[in-house]
């Protein structure tokens, strides 16, 4: 079994609409997902329940509850485990790191998003884990080269230590309605730009985590 968790000390950078996607994408025959809904927003809980099926499965804890709660779902076959984690809260957000195998960080382009990773990089390196920071809710491509507040974002995360994502996921309205329905956008319109970034960052994990041999 493989463990992501998402992470972010600053709210509303799209931690569970990332969780959302990667948790459909990942599912498949002999792969069972997991979800975990460590927020008590419970905003992944409330997609989770708009869905058609009950595919991937879903738990609702506290993350200092995970390390013991994992094994379990290893025992019974799960293949990746998705953490979803509230914002601001630093001990749950450590909890959830200690028990990953990768730490996806998702920002803004914008400056104080920015500026806030600084907090997450630091607690990821206080705990030990492989970082991996995603630029999101960005501006769409519109031709060869990236949008220039993207390729900033991308420097100055680099300048912070950060292994940054060659993905980047773009701000769409096709997520909201995905979202809104209990859907992914590769559920949505699969043919779609936005489900083409997103496949692309899931194989970016992949990867990422194959280059930590696991």
């Amino acid at each position: 079994m493989r463990t992501i968790t998402i992470a972010a000390r600053k709210g509303g950078v799209g931690k569970t609409t990332l969780a959302t996607h990667l948790s459909v994408i990942a599912a498949g025959p002999g792969k069972p997902v997991l979800l975990f809904d460590t927020d008590p927003q419970r905003s992944l809980k409330w997609w989770w329940d708009l869905r058609q099926g009950d595919t991937p499965a879903m738990v609702e804890c506290e993350a200092r509850e995970l390390a013991k709660i994992l094994p379990a779902a290893e025992a019974e076959g799960v293949a990746y485990s998705i953490i979803d984690t509230p914002p601001h809260a630093e001990n749950s957000i450590a909890d959830a790191m200690r028990v990953a195998d990768l730490v996806i960080v998702p920002t803004r382009p914008g400056p104080f998003d920015l500026a806030a990773v600084a907090a997450t990089l630091d607690l990821s390196r206080r705990v030990g884990t492989v970082l991996l920071a995603i630029i999101n809710h960005a501006s769409p491509r519109t031709g060869a080269s990236e949008p220039a507040i993207v390729a900033e974002a991308r420097e100055t995360l680099t300048r912070m230590g950060a292994t940054v994502a060659r993905s980047v996921v773009s701000q769409r309205v096709a997520m909201s309605h995905a979202v809104i329905g209990g859907q992914t956008v590769n559920e949505f319109e699969p043919n779609g730009r936005a489900a083409e970034e997103m496949l692309a960052l899931w194989h970016e994990v992949q990867e990422t985590m194959k280059g930590q041999g696991l």
